[in-house]
């Protein structure tokens, strides 16, 4: 593993930093910053946006943060972030304290990725966070040409959320899919909505071109004061290291998904 992402909100920064000192230059570490104060929704100006930059690398106990997200961003606020967030962030790159200016989607509420939509109308960005799997791969026709076309960098987030990880949730959602129409419940059973094809726990992983960002619940974490690999894999490493699905589960699951764009999987 050499991508690494944290963020302040999430707590993890410091211990990134722990566990990275001494092979910082083998990795790519991404962290973010939020366009408004997360408890207050002040928008943020260009002096919030330095100190939380000087803090972070402060718990990262580095020199400099190779991508930097401005994260969750809505669409009503991309203009503030173009006009008064990016004059900051590009002096800091500037001024060598962060190598690589990225922006992040809120796709709970943006499942359709209208704001992203409208960043790649300027050449400001070079890593996009965006919000891709199974049930919503719209980005992939709305997004990845030319992300790809210009180089600019894709991260995955929302590849396996609650509905891709507790079955429960799945059914639920793809009743409300079939009952609202956006679903052919005579080509989904909503029961058990993979069963046509081979995805699902535990088995080959969905594969997608971009740098996949899958959340680790708690139970998946796990730790050895040895750095033994262990008997068994945490799910999600086995699923990266698992195989590609085949090609006609995969022309299955575009049959059935491949026109969404109105959920995030969650």
């Amino acid at each position: 593993m050499t991508y690494f992402d944290t963020a302040p909100t999430y707590g993890t920064e410091e211990i990134v930093g722990r566990a990275l000192e001494g092979r910082r230059s083998e990795v790519v570490v991404s962290t973010k910053i939020r366009p408004r104060d997360r408890d207050t929704e002040v928008p943020i100006d260009a002096a919030a946006v330095r100190a939380s930059v000087e803090a972070s690398l402060g718990r990262l106990r580095s020199e400099v943060i190779d991508v930097l997200h401005v994260h969750a961003v809505r669409s009503a606020d991309y203009p503030f972030v173009r006009d008064e967030i990016a004059p900051a962030l590009v002096a800091l790159r500037d001024a060598g304290l962060v190598r690589h200016l990225a922006i992040s989607e809120e796709f709970g509420s943006d499942p359709g990725h209208e704001m992203l939509g409208l960043a790649l109308e300027d050449d400001l960005w070079d890593v996009m966070m965006v919000g891709f799997n199974l049930l919503n791969p719209s980005a992939a026709t709305r997004l990845f040409p030319t992300t790809s076309a210009r180089s600019i960098g894709v991260e995955v987030m929302y590849a396996v959320r609650r509905a891709l990880s507790r079955p429960e949730r799945l059914r639920e959602l793809v009743t409300e899919l079939v009952a609202s129409g956006a679903l052919d419940g005579g080509r989904v059973d909503a029961t058990d909505p993979l069963a046509s094809s081979s995805t699902g726990a535990a088995r080959p992983r969905w594969s997608t071109p971009p740098t996949a960002s899958p959340a680790m619940r708690p139970a998946d974490r796990w730790y050895s004061p040895a750095r033994e690999v262990p008997s068994t894999s945490p799910p999600n490493i086995a699923s990266i290291n698992a195989p590609a699905l085949p090609d006609a589960d995969l022309a299955v699951l575009h049959e059935c998904f491949g026109h969404l764009d109105q959920v995030s999987g969650d």
